[in-house]
């Protein structure tokens, strides 16, 4: 089931997206406002902060942009303001306590998965609702981490392309694993975990963020919570809350190419895998805003498992597409 996907189609179509929907807008400047303020920046630093978005957003509309690009334009102007080094984390102290709390939370989870009729579909199920752990989508002012922990079980699907997906497991020899946030990967390594119990041989590659963006995986944090040692872990080479293909490393681009099944985390990934509408590439998310909701016809706070060849972009969005 290897992918004969040619790499230059691939690329021309992860930059078919030409301005940004306006429904973005303010969570945009929403996420400059509390990202500036996590940081401890004074109102002055604060507005040039705004004003990077603002422009970032205005550049949109004649350069192809995605939000993705403006979060890495508004971690840049933090990380100057705090006169740090280009590679700071501005995150690192949550994401480590995000880690931190998952970690303890995994032993409950794995019992779960244990005790279950369906483990595979309970450790999906997991993974899937450890995606709330997003400070990019959530207000992480907002964000009770310990009380999102405690509910992950309860959380439904509804979107569930679970009969498309089992049977890409089923002929898959390799799969890509691409990581979304920290403490969410440790609830994908419960469900790598099972994977690997009920497809022996399977290999799966995880791939993360090649540098600190909001709450994103690095290897850093992969490293820190073992995931290295589940299975192989590389770089997806993306500075960018998400994964734009053009932008990223020669090995990551042959691994999207020959992998048999792609597996990609949460909303950022699918914002910018969506365009490519590949058979082998699903999606596992938590949607959490009514424009994604909306794009995917998946209520906004549920679970969705996609599978991308059956996905269908509304005209309106299309009309974005280029």
């Amino acid at each position: 089931m290897r992918g004969n996907v040619n790499k230059i189609s691939l690329e021309d179509k992860s930059r078919r997206f030409f301005g940004i929907e306006s429904d973005c807008h303010s969570c945009v400047i929403n996420q400059a406002i509390t990202a500036a303020s996590f940081a401890g920046l004074d109102q002055n630093q604060t507005s040039r902060v705004i004003a990077v978005a603002e422009e970032g957003l205005k550049k949109s509309l004649k350069e192809q942009l995605l939000v993705q690009h403006i979060i890495r334009y508004i971690a840049d102007a933090i990380i100057e303001e705090l006169g740090e080094s280009p590679d700071f984390d501005i995150y690192a102290g949550v994401k480590r306590e995000s880690n931190r709390l998952s970690i303890n939370c995994s032993d409950l989870l794995q019992k779960k998965i244990d005790d279950s009729q369906f483990p595979l579909e309970t450790g999906l199920q997991i993974a899937a609702a450890g995606n709330i752990i997003d400070f990019g989508a959530k207000n992480h002012t907002n964000l009770n981490l310990v009380e999102e922990l405690e509910k992950l079980t309860t959380i439904l699907f509804t979107r569930y392309d679970l009969e498309p997906f089992k049977k890409a497991l089923s002929d898959a020899s390799t799969m890509l694993y691409i990581c979304d946030n920290c403490g969410e990967i440790v609830f994908d390594m419960l469900f790598m975990k099972q994977l690997m119990r009920d497809y022996p041989d399977l290999k799966i590659i995880a791939a993360v963020r090649d540098k600190p963006i909001i709450n994103d995986a690095t290897f850093e944090d992969a490293s820190y919570v073992g995931l290295d040692r589940l299975v192989t872990v590389i770089s997806s080479g993306s500075v960018y809350p998400g994964t734009i293909l053009s932008e990223s490393t020669e090995e990551f681009k042959a691994l999207f190419e020959s992998s048999s099944l792609i597996l990609a985390k949460g909303q950022g990934n699918l914002e910018t895998l969506l365009p490519l509408s590949n058979e082998r590439l699903f999606f596992l998310l938590r949607i959490k805003c009514e424009f994604m909701a909306n794009l995917t016809g998946v209520s906004k706070d549920s679970l969705a498992l996609i599978h991308n060849a059956h996905q269908q972009i509304p005209n309106s969005t299309k009309a974005r597409l280029k």
